[in-house]
């Protein structure tokens, strides 16, 4: 006879008692386990989700980095141009071709045309806005002009031209604007970021 044909009907209630109380506790163990896999999953889910939109805007501030490092210089910069540009609009118009002026004119016009290829290699774009709408994002109204021939809030004289950099304001146009002529039609503007 084994042992387990020797046991009373009590022992083996016992025994089946605690089997299914061990069953029980492994079950709930199972349970507790699954759920603490799941979280972990989910965690893990989180933690390389946050990881990639970091790597993408950190990859985002090194590309705006590249692409803007060259603001603070051309925003100084931007002086020599307009000195040039002034330099342009005061000489005679009449100097011949062996007057030692026109060198010196020619010399300005091509250290003048240099700078804006330098600019354009970096992104940076002149805004001459004479004859458009005035737009407060792109344009720094100094003075109100009498003109009822334009309409009002056109720009009709530019005392410094402005410049953008991919987009993003580096200076405002510098502008006089109408006053006083008929109302223009409102038309869509550009959008420009002007976060500097």
């Amino acid at each position: 006879m084994t042992q387990t044909d020797n046991q009373t009907p009590e022992q083996t209630t016992e025994q089946q008692t605690e089997t299914a109380g061990e069953t029980d506790a492994l079950t709930q163990n199972l349970s507790r386990a699954q759920a603490e896999i799941a979280e972990l999953k989910d965690r893990l889910l989180r933690t390389a989700a946050e990881g990639e939109n970091l790597r993408k805007r950190l990859e985002r501030e090194k590309e705006d980095a590249a692409k803007y490092a060259s603001g603070k210089f051309a925003k100084d910069i931007l002086t020599v141009a307009d000195n040039l540009r002034r330099a342009l609009d005061t000489a005679p118009k009449d100097a011949v071709e062996n007057d030692p002026v026109h060198g010196l004119i020619a010399g300005v016009e091509a250290t003048e045309r240099e700078l804006i290829g330098v600019f354009e290699r970096h992104g940076i774009q002149r805004i001459d806005p004479k004859g458009q709408r005035f737009d407060p994002n792109l344009h720094q109204a100094m003075f109100e002009i009498e003109d009822p021939t334009q309409p009002s809030g056109t720009v009709i004289q530019v005392v410094a031209a402005g410049y953008v950099q991919h987009g993003r304001l580096l200076r405002a146009a510098m502008v006089g604007v109408s006053k006083g002529g008929p109302q223009p039609e409102i038309q869509p503007g550009n959008t420009v970021n002007t976060q500097a």
